[in-house]
């Protein structure tokens, strides 16, 4: 599932399209992290090792950016043009889910990235081993999870009437990244075909899919104390 040398789109022509939807839709969102996390770190970390450690985070989506731009550009591909398509959803996704606090922007972090991470690495289950490989680099959550675990945790256990706001927010979250990923899978039918390939290319798969990322955002719910809600 190579991709020839030449500029995109025209190389779509010699490489499989899903993949580079997959490359393009991962390096925004890696990029867009990036620059949120950043914002969130200065607008509501409550201390200065609080605005430390997301910045952390947020330089690891940047680290994990350029690995994409880099494999991009190595198939011959302009990574603004592979990223162009996605990022009006993206985007909608930032403004629809603005956190208005350190908590909520916490929550996003490891929530609504992480169900972000589920779809990709989904996609790249059918991709070849070697964009497997950077899929799985590009989206490991060990540390974004050990830091918003944490504090989280002690953020409820301090005032545990934040518990029901938080799990509202997660399910907003939840729900704004399925939407937009809905439009993606329609507007990109070979990214949509690498998604389900196997188990019909079509929305009844793409819904499947859905339900299994559902699945594992109640997960994440629970490591952080959260009630999934339905």
């Amino acid at each position: 599932m190579g991709c020839a040398r030449g500029t995109y789109p025209a190389a779509m022509t010699d490489c499989a399209p899903g993949t580079v939807d997959l490359l393009g839709v991962l390096a925004y969102g890696e990029l867009t992290a990036f620059l949120r996390m950043a914002e969130d770190a200065v607008a509501h970390a409550p201390t200065l090792n609080d605005r430390a450690a997301l910045a952390d985070v947020a330089a690891n989506e940047h680290r994990h950016f350029r690995l994409l731009r880099d494999k991009l550009e190595s198939l011959g591909i302009d990574p603004g043009e592979a990223m162009a398509p996605f990022v009006g959803a993206i985007d909608e996704w930032h403004r629809l889910t603005t956190p208005k606090d350190w908590p909520e922007a916490l929550v996003k972090a490891y929530v609504g990235i992480g169900i972000a991470g589920d779809f990709y690495r989904e996609a790249a289950r059918r991709a070849d081993s070697e964009i497997r490989e950077l899929v799985e680099q590009v989206l490991a959550e060990d540390d974004r999870s050990e830091f918003v675990v944490e504090r989280v945790r002690a953020a409820l256990d301090a005032d545990p009437r934040l518990s029901g706001r938080l799990a509202l927010y997660a399910r907003r979250l939840v729900g704004e990244a399925l939407a937009q990923a809905h439009h993606v899978a329609v507007a990109r039918p070979q990214l949509a075909a690498l998604l389900v390939a196997g188990e019909g290319e079509d929305l009844a798969g793409i819904s499947k899919l859905f339900a299994q990322l559902t699945e594992e955002h109640g997960k994440r719910m629970s490591a952080l104390g959260l009630t999934p809600g339905p």
